[in-house]
Protein backbone atom coordinates (compact mmCIF):
# COMPACT_ATOMS: atom_id res chain seq x y z
CA UNK A 1 0.00 0.00 0.00
CA UNK A 2 1.13 4.07 -0.32
CA UNK A 3 -0.06 6.87 0.30
CA UNK A 4 -1.99 8.78 2.89
CA UNK A 5 -4.14 6.16 4.81
CA UNK A 6 -8.18 7.15 4.83
CA UNK A 7 -8.88 4.76 8.42
CA UNK A 8 -6.94 4.29 10.97
CA UNK A 9 -7.63 1.89 13.87
CA UNK A 10 -5.59 2.18 17.48
CA UNK A 11 -5.41 -0.59 20.11
CA UNK A 12 -3.71 1.32 22.93
CA UNK A 13 -2.71 0.29 25.89
CA UNK A 14 -3.25 1.58 29.95
CA UNK A 15 0.17 1.87 31.91
CA UNK A 16 0.51 2.15 35.61
CA UNK A 17 3.06 4.74 36.69
CA UNK A 18 5.91 5.55 39.30
CA UNK A 19 5.35 1.73 40.91
CA UNK A 20 5.88 3.10 43.96
CA UNK A 21 9.37 4.68 44.34
CA UNK A 22 9.84 5.57 40.77
CA UNK A 23 8.20 8.65 41.14
CA UNK A 24 7.79 10.45 37.36
CA UNK A 25 10.15 8.00 36.09
CA UNK A 26 8.94 4.53 35.97
CA UNK A 27 6.03 3.34 33.94
CA UNK A 28 4.52 -0.79 33.53
CA UNK A 29 1.90 -1.10 30.42
CA UNK A 30 -1.01 -3.14 31.25
CA UNK A 31 -3.13 -5.64 29.18
CA UNK A 32 -6.32 -3.14 29.41
CA UNK A 33 -6.99 -1.29 26.24
CA UNK A 34 -8.49 1.46 24.77
CA UNK A 35 -9.89 1.03 21.09
CA UNK A 36 -10.04 4.48 18.43
CA UNK A 37 -10.44 4.26 15.22
CA UNK A 38 -10.56 7.85 13.10
CA UNK A 39 -11.95 7.67 9.54
CA UNK A 40 -12.04 10.61 6.76
CA UNK A 41 -15.59 12.28 6.59
CA UNK A 42 -16.78 14.39 4.00
CA UNK A 43 -19.79 14.90 6.24
CA UNK A 44 -18.17 17.11 8.87
CA UNK A 45 -16.56 20.22 8.49
CA UNK A 46 -12.95 20.45 7.53
CA UNK A 47 -10.29 20.37 10.71
CA UNK A 48 -13.27 18.81 13.07
CA UNK A 49 -13.96 15.63 14.31
CA UNK A 50 -17.50 14.00 15.31
CA UNK A 51 -16.71 11.30 18.09
CA UNK A 52 -18.66 8.77 19.49
CA UNK A 53 -17.45 7.36 22.68
CA UNK A 54 -18.36 3.38 24.26
CA UNK A 55 -17.75 2.40 27.63
CA UNK A 56 -15.57 4.39 29.84
CA UNK A 57 -16.37 7.78 29.85
CA UNK A 58 -19.73 7.57 27.77
CA UNK A 59 -21.60 10.11 29.17
CA UNK A 60 -18.53 12.09 30.53
CA UNK A 61 -16.34 12.74 27.53
CA UNK A 62 -17.40 15.67 25.06
CA UNK A 63 -18.11 14.74 21.91
CA UNK A 64 -17.55 17.88 19.79
CA UNK A 65 -13.80 17.06 19.33
CA UNK A 66 -12.22 18.71 22.25
CA UNK A 67 -11.21 15.61 24.13
CA UNK A 68 -7.61 14.46 24.49
CA UNK A 69 -7.60 12.23 21.77
CA UNK A 70 -9.30 14.32 19.27
CA UNK A 71 -7.51 17.46 20.51
CA UNK A 72 -3.78 15.47 19.91
CA UNK A 73 -4.91 13.93 16.57
CA UNK A 74 -6.80 17.42 15.39
CA UNK A 75 -3.61 19.37 16.67
CA UNK A 76 -0.81 16.96 14.45
CA UNK A 77 -2.92 16.03 11.45
CA UNK A 78 -1.58 17.23 8.45
CA UNK A 79 -4.52 18.25 5.93
CA UNK A 80 -7.04 20.46 7.65
CA UNK A 81 -9.26 20.51 4.58
CA UNK A 82 -10.75 17.31 5.66
CA UNK A 83 -13.06 16.37 8.27
CA UNK A 84 -12.80 13.14 10.44
CA UNK A 85 -14.82 10.85 12.48
CA UNK A 86 -13.87 9.15 15.48
CA UNK A 87 -15.11 6.03 17.46
CA UNK A 88 -13.48 5.49 21.08
CA UNK A 89 -14.14 1.96 22.45
CA UNK A 90 -12.91 2.65 25.94
CA UNK A 91 -11.50 0.12 28.43
CA UNK A 92 -9.72 2.17 30.45
CA UNK A 93 -10.86 4.30 33.78
CA UNK A 94 -10.49 7.47 33.59
CA UNK A 95 -8.81 9.44 35.74
CA UNK A 96 -8.10 6.51 38.21
CA UNK A 97 -4.17 6.39 37.74
CA UNK A 98 -4.40 4.09 34.87
CA UNK A 99 -3.08 6.37 31.81
CA UNK A 100 -6.25 7.05 29.84
CA UNK A 101 -4.77 10.37 29.32
CA UNK A 102 -1.62 9.13 27.62
CA UNK A 103 -3.35 6.70 25.85
CA UNK A 104 -5.67 9.08 24.25
CA UNK A 105 -2.59 11.41 23.85
CA UNK A 106 -0.16 8.74 22.28
CA UNK A 107 -3.10 7.05 20.19
CA UNK A 108 -4.06 11.03 18.69
CA UNK A 109 -0.73 11.29 17.74
CA UNK A 110 -0.18 7.91 16.00
CA UNK A 111 -3.39 8.80 14.13
CA UNK A 112 -2.28 11.46 12.74
CA UNK A 113 0.99 10.08 11.68
CA UNK A 114 -0.88 7.76 9.94
CA UNK A 115 -3.23 9.88 8.52
CA UNK A 116 -0.72 13.13 7.26
CA UNK A 117 0.86 13.15 3.78
CA UNK A 118 4.18 10.49 2.81
CA UNK A 119 7.30 11.86 3.82
CA UNK A 120 5.74 14.41 6.81
CA UNK A 121 5.02 11.78 8.97
CA UNK A 122 6.80 11.62 12.36
CA UNK A 123 8.72 8.54 14.01
CA UNK A 124 8.45 7.54 17.36
CA UNK A 125 10.76 9.62 18.77
CA UNK A 126 8.45 12.45 17.94
CA UNK A 127 5.36 11.20 19.06
CA UNK A 128 7.27 10.38 22.43
CA UNK A 129 8.11 14.22 22.71
CA UNK A 130 5.01 15.66 21.88
CA UNK A 131 3.10 13.11 24.05
CA UNK A 132 5.02 14.16 26.76
CA UNK A 133 4.77 18.13 26.58
CA UNK A 134 1.29 17.66 26.35
CA UNK A 135 0.96 15.44 29.65
CA UNK A 136 4.24 17.18 31.28
CA UNK A 137 6.06 13.60 32.32
CA UNK A 138 7.09 11.36 29.59
CA UNK A 139 6.99 7.68 31.05
CA UNK A 140 2.97 7.06 30.69
CA UNK A 141 3.91 8.00 27.09
CA UNK A 142 6.61 5.47 26.75
CA UNK A 143 5.26 2.85 27.97
CA UNK A 144 2.00 3.53 26.33
CA UNK A 145 3.85 3.70 22.99
CA UNK A 146 6.48 0.77 23.47
CA UNK A 147 5.13 -1.55 26.34
CA UNK A 148 6.89 -2.73 28.57
CA UNK A 149 8.39 -1.90 31.70
CA UNK A 150 9.95 1.78 31.20
CA UNK A 151 12.78 3.72 32.85
CA UNK A 152 12.61 7.49 31.53
CA UNK A 153 13.93 10.87 32.21
CA UNK A 154 13.91 13.99 30.46
CA UNK A 155 17.37 15.05 28.83
CA UNK A 156 17.97 18.64 27.53
CA UNK A 157 14.37 19.09 26.88
CA UNK A 158 13.70 15.45 25.27
CA UNK A 159 12.53 12.04 26.74
CA UNK A 160 14.97 9.10 26.90
CA UNK A 161 13.82 5.99 28.22
CA UNK A 162 14.93 2.01 28.56
CA UNK A 163 12.56 -0.42 27.82
CA UNK A 164 12.60 -4.20 29.75
CA UNK A 165 10.19 -7.15 29.30
CA UNK A 166 7.96 -7.69 32.33
CA UNK A 167 8.67 -11.26 33.96
CA UNK A 168 6.58 -13.71 32.32
CA UNK A 169 5.03 -14.79 35.95
CA UNK A 170 4.17 -11.40 37.09
CA UNK A 171 0.64 -10.21 37.20
CA UNK A 172 -1.27 -7.24 38.59
CA UNK A 173 -4.14 -6.76 41.20
CA UNK A 174 -5.80 -3.43 40.71
CA UNK A 175 -8.66 -1.99 43.03
CA UNK A 176 -9.95 0.81 41.09
CA UNK A 177 -12.68 3.24 43.18
CA UNK A 178 -15.27 4.80 42.08
CA UNK A 179 -14.27 7.87 43.13
CA UNK A 180 -11.88 9.81 40.37
CA UNK A 181 -9.15 12.00 41.73
CA UNK A 182 -7.36 14.40 39.17
CA UNK A 183 -3.79 14.01 38.58
CA UNK A 184 -3.39 18.16 38.50
CA UNK A 185 -5.13 17.93 42.06
CA UNK A 186 -3.03 15.14 43.53
CA UNK A 187 -0.04 17.50 42.69
CA UNK A 188 -0.76 20.02 44.26
CA UNK A 189 -0.48 18.27 47.36
CA UNK A 190 3.09 17.53 46.99
CA UNK A 191 5.64 19.68 49.18
CA UNK A 192 8.09 21.77 47.23
CA UNK A 193 10.94 20.00 49.03
CA UNK A 194 11.59 16.83 50.55
CA UNK A 195 14.08 15.55 53.32
CA UNK A 196 17.36 14.53 52.07
CA UNK A 197 16.93 11.12 53.58
CA UNK A 198 13.38 10.74 52.04
CA UNK A 199 15.20 11.41 48.62
CA UNK A 200 17.94 8.65 48.95
CA UNK A 201 15.81 6.26 50.03
CA UNK A 202 13.69 6.84 47.16
CA UNK A 203 16.37 6.81 44.61
CA UNK A 204 17.72 3.31 46.04
CA UNK A 205 13.95 1.32 45.84
CA UNK A 206 13.65 2.81 42.27
CA UNK A 207 16.75 1.84 41.38
CA UNK A 208 15.83 -1.87 43.03
CA UNK A 209 12.79 -1.84 41.16
CA UNK A 210 14.46 -1.45 38.18
CA UNK A 211 17.01 -4.11 39.04
CA UNK A 212 14.22 -6.52 40.01
CA UNK A 213 12.35 -5.86 36.50
CA UNK A 214 15.91 -6.49 34.87
CA UNK A 215 16.38 -9.85 36.59
CA UNK A 216 13.30 -11.56 36.96
CA UNK A 217 13.52 -10.66 41.08
CA UNK A 218 9.94 -10.49 42.37
CA UNK A 219 11.04 -10.86 45.69
CA UNK A 220 12.43 -7.02 45.80
CA UNK A 221 9.05 -5.66 44.95
CA UNK A 222 7.87 -5.43 47.95
CA UNK A 223 10.89 -2.82 48.79
CA UNK A 224 11.41 -1.37 45.76
CA UNK A 225 7.52 -0.25 46.08
CA UNK A 226 8.24 2.00 49.34
CA UNK A 227 7.76 5.30 48.45
CA UNK A 228 8.71 8.11 50.30
CA UNK A 229 7.99 11.34 48.07
CA UNK A 230 4.64 11.03 46.75
CA UNK A 231 2.34 8.39 48.75
CA UNK A 232 2.90 9.86 52.26
CA UNK A 233 1.34 13.35 50.92
CA UNK A 234 -1.51 12.24 48.89
CA UNK A 235 -2.67 9.90 51.59
CA UNK A 236 -4.17 13.26 52.95
CA UNK A 237 -6.12 13.53 49.78
CA UNK A 238 -7.23 9.84 49.71
CA UNK A 239 -7.26 8.29 53.13
CA UNK A 240 -8.44 5.23 52.99
CA UNK A 241 -5.11 4.49 50.65
CA UNK A 242 -2.87 3.52 53.96
CA UNK A 243 -5.19 0.90 54.51
CA UNK A 244 -5.65 -0.23 50.77
CA UNK A 245 -2.13 -0.35 50.91
CA UNK A 246 -1.99 -2.43 54.20
CA UNK A 247 -4.51 -4.76 53.27
CA UNK A 248 -2.98 -5.97 49.93
CA UNK A 249 0.51 -6.21 51.99
CA UNK A 250 -0.75 -8.42 54.46
CA UNK A 251 -2.63 -10.29 51.83
CA UNK A 252 0.53 -11.83 49.88
CA UNK A 253 1.31 -8.93 47.37
CA UNK A 254 4.52 -9.08 46.00
CA UNK A 255 4.60 -5.22 46.32
CA UNK A 256 2.34 -2.61 46.62
CA UNK A 257 1.35 0.89 45.32
CA UNK A 258 -0.85 4.13 44.41
CA UNK A 259 -1.25 3.54 40.65
CA UNK A 260 0.05 6.92 39.18
CA UNK A 261 -1.95 9.58 41.19
CA UNK A 262 -4.70 7.50 41.98
CA UNK A 263 -7.00 6.47 43.13
CA UNK A 264 -5.97 2.76 41.54
CA UNK A 265 -4.04 0.86 44.19
CA UNK A 266 -1.80 -2.08 42.61
CA UNK A 267 -0.47 -4.76 43.47
CA UNK A 268 1.79 -7.29 42.23
CA UNK A 269 1.52 -10.73 42.51
CA UNK A 270 3.37 -14.24 40.50
CA UNK A 271 -0.10 -15.76 39.96
CA UNK A 272 -3.63 -15.49 38.65
CA UNK A 273 -4.57 -17.22 41.96
CA UNK A 274 -2.98 -15.03 44.42
CA UNK A 275 -4.43 -11.44 42.45
CA UNK A 276 -7.59 -13.30 43.52
CA UNK A 277 -6.64 -13.47 46.99
CA UNK A 278 -5.53 -9.89 46.56
CA UNK A 279 -8.88 -9.01 44.99
CA UNK A 280 -10.73 -10.16 47.87
CA UNK A 281 -8.57 -8.43 50.55
CA UNK A 282 -8.67 -5.33 48.59
CA UNK A 283 -12.54 -5.32 48.25
CA UNK A 284 -12.89 -6.42 51.82
CA UNK A 285 -10.84 -3.26 53.12
CA UNK A 286 -12.46 -0.96 50.78
CA UNK A 287 -16.04 -2.14 51.75
CA UNK A 288 -14.77 -1.92 55.81
CA UNK A 289 -13.58 2.07 54.47
CA UNK A 290 -16.86 2.54 52.70
CA UNK A 291 -14.91 3.29 49.66
CA UNK A 292 -17.31 1.55 46.26
CA UNK A 293 -15.17 0.47 43.62
CA UNK A 294 -13.64 -2.78 41.68
CA UNK A 295 -10.70 -4.96 41.19
CA UNK A 296 -9.26 -5.87 38.04
CA UNK A 297 -6.91 -8.57 37.33
CA UNK A 298 -4.71 -8.01 34.10
CA UNK A 299 -1.11 -8.93 32.96
CA UNK A 300 1.66 -6.70 32.19
CA UNK A 301 1.79 -5.80 28.45
CA UNK A 302 4.95 -6.12 26.43
CA UNK A 303 3.46 -4.37 23.22
CA UNK A 304 2.80 -1.18 22.80
CA UNK A 305 0.38 0.97 20.61
CA UNK A 306 -0.56 -1.28 17.26
CA UNK A 307 -2.69 0.21 14.37
CA UNK A 308 -3.81 -0.81 11.16
CA UNK A 309 -4.62 1.49 8.39
CA UNK A 310 -6.56 1.36 5.60
CA UNK A 311 -5.67 3.47 2.48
Amino acid sequence: MSGRARSVRLEVPASSANLGAGFDTLALALELVDVFEVTEAADVPPGRAAVTVRGEGEAQLPTDGSDRFSSAFLGAVQGASRGWRVSMDNNIPLSRGLGSSAAATVAGLVAARELSDPGRRRDDAQVLAEASAIEGHPENAAATLHGGFVVTTMSHGRPVFVRLDPPLSLRVCLFVPQRSLATEQMRKVLPATVDRADAVHNVGRAALAVGAFAQGRLDLLAAATEDRLHEPYRAAAYPELPALLTAARRAGALGACLSGAGSTVLAFADSVARCRTLADAFEAAAAGLGLAGRSMVVSPRSAGIRWSSVR
